[in-house]
């Protein structure tokens, strides 16, 4: 076979290929929750479709659900990034973000007084301790 039809034929090979689609990413800013079981919904779905996370501001509340179902390797954080994190209006809800933390995080959560109806926020730095910078 030539060089010509040994190309032409690696060329035809690569274009029947399926095209690899790049991660969906979403973007959470300015988000103040609100019902767990609807974000838990909403993130379960999210993470079955594999999207990346991009924490750019405020996550707070049932927001913080996230973390429960979006593996840590698709979530990175900017300076801005914070998550505050809270006991929910229902203690079912506040077991169920409990359950989605991680051990590191709850360790955080504990080291900072737990969970109370007080946000404890974690920003920067303690955010690159757990999550990669975007």
């Amino acid at each position: 076979m030539s060089n010509k039809a040994l190309l032409a034929l690696l060329v035809a090979i690569g274009s029947a290929a399926p095209a690899v689609a790049a991660a969906e990413t979403v973007e959470v800013s300015d988000d103040h929750g609100g019902s767990v079981r609807a974000y838990a919904e909403r993130w379960q779905g999210l993470a079955a479709r594999g999207v990346d996370v991009r924490i750019v501001g405020p996550c707070q509340s049932a927001c913080t659900v996230l973390l429960g179902y979006i593996p840590r390797r698709h979530i990175c954080v900017t300076p801005e990034a914070r998550f505050g994190f809270h006991t929910a209006h229902l203690p079912e809800a506040t077991a169920l973000l409990w359950r989605g933390y991680a051990p590191d995080i709850r360790g955080w959560i504990e080291a900072h007084g737990g969970l109370t109806p007080d946000f404890k926020w974690m920003g920067a730095p303690d955010t690159y301790r757990y999550f990669h910078r975007c």
